[in-house]
């Protein structure tokens, strides 16, 4: 039985453009609009489910009603780093942020690390494998990247060269232990 799986990255919001570790603010109204403007492009899906940040689910919203919170898909726990941009926290603990961008198991943040991330997607994912059909989730880039790395088997090593633009989408199709890939088309 087959599983397609459609990953949208959240519209824009202060703190994307910002480089800011999400603060829980809203999208901006651009990122809404273009949110809205993109529902036509999606394919029609079984189900519709979201991250439980502000974003993500403002931007399910945005392209359809009835969107289900996951909680295996929430937004990496960055811990004390929440809210700060990347250059301030570089600044500040710039040893911690070179630790984290290089280690996949490091979290000097005091949060969730990288590999903890990416296991909990990994157990999410093969649990989606169960349920045929089509599936839209709006998730942080984090999520996008992890269920890539797990679709691919490649190694966590490649979580930051996996880059995911604002208001894309991701496609798997498969099941448990084979993934396709699509990835990246604007919405």
């Amino acid at each position: 039985m087959t599983v397609r799986l459609v990953l949208v990255s959240p519209a824009f919001s202060r703190a994307l453009r910002e480089a800011r570790f999400d603060d829980g603010g809203p999208l901006e109204d651009a990122g809404l609009a273009a949110a809205r403007a993109a529902a036509d492009s999606l394919p029609a899906v079984g189900r519709l489910l979201t991250s439980p940040t502000a974003r993500c689910r403002q931007t399910a919203a945005a392209l359809g009603p009835g969107a289900a919170d996951v909680a295996e898909l929430a937004a990496l726990d960055v811990g004390r780093w929440r809210g700060l941009t990347l250059d301030e926290v570089g600044t500040a603990e710039p040893e911690a942020v070179g630790a984290w961008l290089g280690d996949p198991s490091a979290a000097p943040h005091g949060g969730e690390s990288v590999a903890q991330l990416c296991a909990r997607a990994a157990a999410w994912l093969d649990g989606a494998a169960e349920d045929a059909g089509r599936t839209l989730a709006v998730v942080e880039p984090e999520i996008v990247r992890a269920l890539v790395l797990r679709a691919l088997d490649a190694p966590l090593s490649a979580f930051w060269r996996i880059d995911v633009p604002p208001l894309t989408a991701t496609e798997l199709s498969g099941h448990a232990g084979r993934w396709n890939l699509r990835a990246g088309r604007p919405l």
